[in-house]
């Protein structure tokens, strides 16, 4: 058996920075989502499976590629999952023209996702260990902030100037960028081997380790709210300057920018913070506040424009505490020999929530009156934080 390598700081900025780049294309549909509705004519509903299959696809996919990473290096998984991030972007950039051809390409780009989020989570365990390990962690989670902010910036200013294909051809050199990067740069390493012959795909060990399950399950709340705020985000910003004429202020996609960037120090503070202290206790402070805010924020879309920014980058805040602290958490109650199945279970049920977020958004507002309805922003955000609200009572499983 190979031991994994001692710590180190190439392997950690290598796959930070590899998901920076893989991330660039999985928000590019929210970013764009106003100008996508008017060139297609797409409702509301339509617009949410658009945002929400990345997650759908991300679901079906990853039960089967972050278990396999209990038996293989998850540096093939990972190179593999890029390589799928960089076509679908690329074919969506020259081939996407209305709803059926977006939705499948979108669902292959969340397969991509599944391919190097948590594969690269597991690669970055497998060669890091002591007590700075939590901390790495938290690193790398946080860095899908930080993938998030450069997806809206870069894909709303190439779009700008170049036209949405351009940008999603942008994203898929992003991701191919990312394969090189990790393909030259991190060392082969054999995962921890059972210490008894298993069958990797029995998830039943992980369901009945309830201190594991109890953070995946808070997680899937989590994402559930995450992904729904951030692929709405765009729109609501939008609709809010356009109800207001002279409305002054950064673009819509310069707030959630702005707001990812908050929300990835906000993940590494909140992570800290669950190392210093008790750790569900800072999670479902969290997710209480966070649920407070988006009760109300939708309502608010008749304040000032400036007004709803400063909402809308404190709830980026609030939201994204808890996302490093309960991933930390999950990798850290799971079998050593199991992490991979219990990254497995986290993600399947924390981005199935993720796809279903954004389209109940999306089903909320249009049955509440549509996006040019203050009532049905507000009842959609409200939805949100129905959901999350519920996390901290699936944090007091032990």
């Amino acid at each position: 058996m190979t031991e994994p390598p001692s710590t180190g700081a190439k392997t950690v900025f290598s796959l930070c920075a590899a998901e920076v780049l893989t991330m660039v294309g999985v928000f590019a549909f929210p970013a764009l989502l106003p100008s996508f509705v008017a060139e297609w004519g797409l409702s509301n509903t339509e617009a949410g499976w658009i945002s929400g299959v990345v997650f759908a696809g991300y679901t079906v996919a990853v039960p089967v590629l972050s278990t396999l990473t209990d038996r293989i290096d998850a540096k093939r998984v990972y190179l593999a999952g890029a390589l799928v991030a960089a076509l679908s972007a690329l074919l969506y950039a020259m081939a996407a023209e209305g709803f059926w051809s977006a939705l499948a390409l979108r669902f292959a780009s969340g397969v991509g996702l599944a391919g190097t989020y948590m594969p690269g989570l597991k690669a970055l365990v497998d060669r890091t260990s002591g007590p700075r390990q939590a901390r790495w962690i938290s690193f790398y989670t946080a860095s899908f902030s930080l993938g998030t902010s450069a997806s809206f910036l870069i894909i709303g200013a190439v779009a700008e100037i170049w036209g949405w294909r351009s940008a999603f051809a942008l994203a898929g050199l992003g991701a191919a960028a990312a394969l090189v990067l990790v393909a030259a740069l991190l060392e082969p390493c054999r995962p921890i081997p059972p210490a008894k012959p298993t069958n990797p795909f029995d998830f039943a060990p992980v369901i009945r380790n309830r201190a594991a399950m109890g953070y995946v399950l808070g997680y899937a709340a989590h994402v559930w709210e995450l992904f729904g705020a951030r692929s709405w985000m765009v729109a609501f910003l939008a609709w809010v300057m356009a109800s207001q004429p002279g409305a002054a202020g950064p673009t819509p996609t310069t707030v959630a920018t702005l707001g990812a960037l908050l929300a990835m120090a906000s993940s590494i503070i909140g992570a800290d913070l669950a190392v210093r202290f008790d750790r569900r206790r800072v999670c479902a402070f969290a997710m209480l506040s966070s649920a407070a805010l988006a009760a109300v924020i939708g309502f608010c879309g008749t304040l000032p424009y400036g007004a709803v920014v400063a909402l809308i980058l404190l709830y980026n805040v609030l939201i994204q505490i808890d996302s490093a602290a309960l991933t930390t958490g999950a990798v850290m109650a799971a079998e050593p020999s199991r992490r991979g199945a219990t990254i497995a279970v986290h993600s399947l049920l924390g981005f199935g929530a993720g796809f279903i977020g954004p389209l109940a958004f999306g089903m909320v507002l249009d049955q509440a009156g549509g996006g040019n309805s203050a009532l049905a922003w507000g009842l959609a955000f409200a939805s949100l934080a129905v959901i999350v609200g519920l996390g901290p009572l699936a944090l007091r499983l032990r």
